[in-house]
């Protein structure tokens, strides 16, 4: 039996599921902004007991890796960590973006490629193309977004961009005719579980004691401005 539980925190969605023998049987999703911390473990004991399952039940760990936030991302891997020292099973790592674009690519019946985007500070995305098949196009990168961006592709294809940071981009990308926007689409853990059980099956783990989030660029401390 392969009972996989999988974390999504890259994101302020806070969300985990279970998964057995690649089929959910349960998840819980958070939609409360810096409550990763807090609620996190709160929530995996609550799906294992709601699921009936225990701790040593599981047989793997899936975690969204990265790109996204910093915090959350921090939060999530060290727990997932924690969990697979403790009980002694593997580490799955997947990218949080190709999870995302899963979710949406089971309900594109025009066959649109798809464009996952997570908000980066300022004005970047984090981002990645895939065809309707989830082929990649273009990896996971940051980019800041402009007039020129996805030119190539939108002039030969339909694109459909979706997460939350498809907004930075609405405005100046809306009124080219093969650019499409489709709202409240968030991340879940169901979506990375989904993901997980073919590389369970094929053993495709990480290295648990080197693993780290994938946050795609370096972290920048600010310093908070006083009140006056």
């Amino acid at each position: 039996m392969g009972l996989i539980l999988s974390i999504e925190t890259a994101t302020p969605v806070c969300s985990v599921a279970l998964h057995k023998d690649g089929n959910i049987i349960g998840k819980e999703d958070l939609f409360e902004d810096r409550s990763h911390s807090e609620k996190l473990a709160v929530m995996i004991k609550n799906l294992l007991d709601r699921c009936s399952k225990k701790p040593n039940d599981l047989s793997a760990l899936a975690i969204s890796m990265g790109p996204g936030s910093y915090t959350g991302l921090r939060i999530g891997v060290s727990t997932a960590k924690g969990i697979c020292y403790g009980l002694n099973i593997p580490l799955i790592g997947i990218n949080s973006l190709e999870a995302l674009a899963w979710q949406v690519c089971q309900s594109n019946p025009y066959n649109y490629q798809l464009c996952p985007m997570f908000d980066a500070r300022r004005m970047e995305v984090y981002t990645l193309l895939a065809d309707h098949k989830l082929s990649i196009i273009e990896p996971t990168h940051s980019l800041v977004v402009d007039e020129e961006s996805f030119n190539p592709h939108l002039m030969k294809s339909e694109i459909l961009f979706f997460g939350n940071g498809m907004d930075k981009c609405r405005n100046i990308l809306e009124t080219h005719k093969n650019a499409y926007f489709l709202e409240n689409i968030h991340p879940t853990a169901s979506s990375v579980g989904d993901l997980a059980y073919k590389k369970y099956k094929n053993q495709d783990f990480v290295n648990t004691n080197s693993f780290e989030p994938f946050y795609l660029k370096d972290f920048i401390a600010t310093i908070p401005r006083k009140l006056i």
